[in-house]
């Protein structure tokens, strides 16, 4: 192609030749594959692998059938990349198993020195790239990727397999950038029972992925960033199927996930029984498995619960909306070091027409050094627990509820039952709707010694302000107020 224009400075006529983009690399079809969509492509793919020379796996528009995973050992092929058409390139995964997997050899950490030539030389930087895999057999999976180190899955569209993107043993310095993972019978990402430091899974779209959309699993992890993501509707649609969760860390049974971020996402769903948009399982009796996880400036939306952390250490939830927490927006469930600070947690009108029934609010249940603070909550309440305020504090220590806004709760502001050294300052619980549903600003019941109830501005509710049949508790320099 000839290109003419004009020099700016010289004000003379320039001819050049523009070369159309050509990917060099072993071109599938060049070995057989016909990409018609009929034919069994199988061995011409694998013996385009075994002969490619300069590392490239060449995948030309087509539809590439295929029976049995396409396995690329890296210690003996020389691929360091598969590549495809963006949107017209398809693997069509008719067998049991992934599509591809790609095997190296690292067994060691991230350090340097624990890097073999090995890897060095034939297995850094693995990409997957402008790939479509698709399933067509119930037990096919997209990706499966082990014993790498530095390995990019980048702008793939895995559809309509069982898992989508699978880590298998260890890996390290993990990149998934700019991927469409969807309508996958089991998990979108699944990390089950492996080692990973480093993994940045960044600007995907991640959606209706029935067993969840990323999901850890009994993993010893660390370095986790979750950042920019779709992650919406993955759960089980058919009534009675599995309780899932957008994003699902579950060390319930084994492993450690710590040292991450969840941060710049929209993380929504339809509502399930049992569903979660953020779900953090620890192990009973042990806080320490989970933790040191910062969940920031997302939105969440629109299940069953929006948050739930179970035995967690170490988890600060900062800046994040939430909205339509159809049984609560947080359950904080024996958990300790927890800051909930600056989060808004609405209820905008136009997200709730009238069948719509999701009070929302936050529950803390055995939990110590619990921070909530500057927080907006709009509404709330638990209609069918006996603890029902908007914030729902039980058989805890050290919680401080500061500087939160606590407008129009279903039942009462913030309950407090049970629970040592609550202090609960300079906040306002207050309804402007008339007539008034709110029965009492704060109820504290039980025993509750060194609990502390300071400079905060009160509605009067149905019951009073304060409804206190609680014992150690001081109340002071509170402003009551029946305006609406």
């Amino acid at each position: 192609m000839i290109t003419y224009f004009k020099s700016a400075r010289w004000g003379s006529l320039i001819i050049c030749l523009v070369l159309p983009y050509v990917i060099s690399g072993a071109n599938v079809k060049d070995y057989g594959a016909r990409g018609d969509g009929v034919t069994d492509d199988y061995e011409a793919i694998m013996e385009a692998a075994r002969f490619s020379t300069d590392g490239v796996l060449l995948f030309p528009a087509g539809q590439y059938r295929v029976t049995r995973t396409i396995r690329l050992n890296l210690s003996r092929v020389n691929i360091s990349k598969v590549e495809g058409v963006a949107g017209n390139s398809t693997i069509l995964m008719e067998g049991p198993g992934a599509a591809v997997l790609v095997e190296g050899t690292h067994d060691g950490t991230a350090l340097p020195a624990t890097v073999s030539k090995m890897t060095w030389s034939k297995e850094k930087l693995f990409t997957i790239e402008h790939i479509e895999i698709k399933g067509a057999h119930p037990k096919a999976d997209g990706i499966h990727l082990k014993k790498l180190i530095q390995p990019i899955v980048s702008q793939c569209l895995i559809r309509r397999v069982k898992n989508g993107i699978c880590f298998l043993s260890r890996n390290r310095n993990v990149l998934l950038l700019g991927n469409q993972i969807y309508d996958c019978d089991g998990v979108g990402v699944y990390l089950d029972s492996v080692n990973i430091h480093q993994i940045n899974i960044n600007d995907n779209h991640i959606s209706y992925c029935k067993q969840g959309g990323i999901k850890i699993r009994h993993s010893e992890i660390r370095n986790i960033q979750i950042v920019g993501n779709d992650i919406e509707y993955n759960h089980e649609s058919a009534s009675g199927g599995p309780a899932s969760a957008d994003i699902w860390v579950d060390c319930s049974k084994g492993g450690s996930v710590r040292e991450g971020t969840i941060s710049g996402n929209t993380i929504q769903a339809i509502p399930h029984p049992g569903g979660a948009n953020i779900r953090l399982s620890g192990r009973t009796g042990d806080y320490n498995k989970i933790g040191l996880l910062s969940i920031t400036g997302n939105h969440i939306s629109n299940q069953d619960v929006n948050i739930e952390l179970d035995h967690c250490r170490g988890v600060s939830v900062t800046g994040n909306t939430f909205i339509r927490g159809y049984d609560r927006h947080m359950i904080i469930n024996t958990s300790r070091n927890v800051t909930i600070s600056g989060n808004v947690f609405d209820r905008n009108e136009d997200y709730f027409p009238e069948s719509v029934n999701a009070l929302g609010g936050i529950v803390i249940g055995q939990g110590r050094n619990i921070l909530l603070s500057d927080n907006i909550i709009e509404g709330g309440g638990n209609r069918n627990g006996t603890i029902k305020g908007a914030v729902a504090i039980t058989d805890s220590r050290e919680v401080s509820v500061n500087g939160c806004h606590i407008q129009n709760p279903e039942f009462s502001g913030i309950e407090v039952a049970n629970s040592v050294n609550v202090q609960i300052t300079n906040s306002l619980i207050q309804e402007d709707k008339n007539p008034g549903r709110m029965s009492s600003g704060i109820h504290l019941r039980g025993a509750c010694p060194g609990t502390r109830i300071h400079a905060n501005t009160i509605g009067a509710g149905k019951q009073g302000a304060i409804v206190n049949n609680a014992t150690g508790v001081r109340i002071q320099g509170t402003v009551f107020t029946d305006e609406k």
